[in-house]
């Protein structure tokens, strides 16, 4: 009986961990199933929370996540997605951390990120506050309702975004090109063709726009353009292949959903993207272009040259590029500054009682930040980074909630430090005698 028993409050224990919401909560739960019906061909605004079962600051915000949703129930929409069992869904609109909350507003295909508070109060202040300005945009006939429906086929895409490809110009945009590309072959007849036209019509704008156009989507009538289609063996429709300058073409073995096909796109260009560039932290303009535009900043607060001389610098330095390649996925900014140079940030942070190398990572939209408590090491880093990624990291507020004040620096020569030189002072023209003929006291 007691294993039995243990068996059943085992489970329910799991149970509860991931049922974050029920029917009986006006939390709407979305999956990749009914996100388009309810989300996309919605006029309603929708407030959307991506989290994952496992994630404490997910497990936190339940509570007054439910209580927005019924506050707002009957004048704005409420959801969220388990983006940990429904990866497309997350991969779709760029979810790299838990919780995210996305705005679905005037133009669904381009969600807002929700910046406010995380109390129940501030939600139902914040959801208003964009239901306003959405009132305010179809007033003045910027905004007519949902942009679904002006997308082609209703699919939430622009045909336009898929390349038309020929036996003429296949060589030259394809193979010739520096772009990667999902391509389609399809027949006209096809009804899997006809199905996946609208999902892969909505990929190609989200892949588009995610990517800035190094990996592109193109269709091609494999019924009229023979020559293309016949050498890469295509039998059936729709069939799509993967194509990398300089590489054999693959096919492709994911999914048809938008979600399944943008999340293939961005693992190809993540795969072949340069990792981000480390910048030292010089001024004000580093610190914003660096961290405004990223969801993470990582910052490295190295010792004094004079105290690890260029080559201790350089080993701190390789260190953080690998872990910059290996997060490179993130879209996170990377910067360095020498210990003392920036006292201000190091004191938001209270980064001085730690010694250095220190290292914190500040998410700029929230004004919060984690500290590096391990080792600078990539073990150490790779530790860190890992927990902040899936929301187990212990933040802060950042300071008094603002930005600290970056000081414009010179920029590390990459030599070893120079002790400053102390003046030589000539004492030749110094007439001691008179000291010594005074009478000691």
């Amino acid at each position: 009986m007691r294993p039995f028993l243990l068996g059943v409050l085992g489970c329910s224990l799991v149970l509860s961990a991931q049922a974050f919401y029920s029917a009986s909560d006006d939390v709407v739960e979305l999956t990749p199933s009914n996100f388009n019906r309810e989300v996309i061909q919605s006029d309603s605004l929708w407030l959307v929370e991506f989290y994952a079962p496992w994630c404490g600051h997910c497990q936190h915000l339940t509570a007054d996540w439910k209580k927005a949703a019924t506050a707002l129930k009957g004048i704005v929409k409420v959801g969220a997605v388990d983006a940990d069992q429904h990866k497309s869904l997350g991969s779709q609109y760029g979810v790299r951390g838990f919780p995210t909350i996305k705005i679905f507003g005037a133009n669904k295909n381009k969600p807002e990120d929700y910046q406010g508070g995380r109390s129940g109060q501030a939600i139902v202040d914040g959801a208003m506050k964009s239901l306003n300005a959405l009132v305010k945009e179809r007033l003045s006939g910027k905004s007519g309702g949902s942009s679904y429906n002006k997308q082609s086929g209703g699919g939430g895409g622009r045909k336009e975004d898929v390349v038309e490809l020929t036996d003429d110009n296949f060589d030259k945009l394809v193979l010739e090109g520096d772009e990667m590309w999902l391509v389609e072959f399809f027949a006209p007849w096809c009804g899997h063709c006809k199905s996946l036209e609208p999902e892969w019509a909505a990929a190609a704008s989200a892949v588009m726009e995610q990517t800035k156009g190094k990996v592109r989507l193109g269709a091609l009538d494999a019924t009229v353009h023979q020559a293309v289609s016949g050498r890469y063996g295509v039998r059936g429709f729709p069939t799509i292949k993967v194509f990398r300058k300089g590489e054999e073409p693959e096919d492709y073995q994911g999914g048809r959903t938008r979600g399944d096909i943008i999340a293939r796109a961005l693992d190809m260009f993540s795969d072949h993207a340069a990792p981000p560039e480390l910048l030292e932290l010089l001024n004000e303009d580093t610190l914003k272009k660096t961290c405004e535009d990223s969801q993470l900043c990582v910052i490295g607060v190295l010792p004094h040259i004079l105290d690890t001389g260029a080559a201790g610098r350089n080993g701190y330095l390789g260190v953080m590029m690998k872990m910059a390649e290996k997060y490179k996925k993130k879209n996170w900014g990377w910067l360095w500054t020498e210990a003392g140079v920036q006292m201000e940030l190091e004191a938001s942070l209270g980064i001085g009682g730690f010694g250095y190398p220190a290292m914190a990572a500040i998410n700029a939209r929230k004004m919060k930040f984690a500290l590096l408590r391990g080792s600078f090491s990539e073990t150490g880093i790779h530790e860190f980074l890992r927990e902040l990624s899936v929301g187990r990291g212990s933040t802060a507020t950042l300071g008094s909630g603002t930005m600290p004040k970056i000081h414009t620096a010179e920029p590390w020569d990459g030599k070893d430090g120079q002790l400053p030189v102390e003046e030589d002072y000539d004492l030749s023209d110094v007439d001691l005698d008179d000291d010594f003929d005074k009478d000691e006291l």
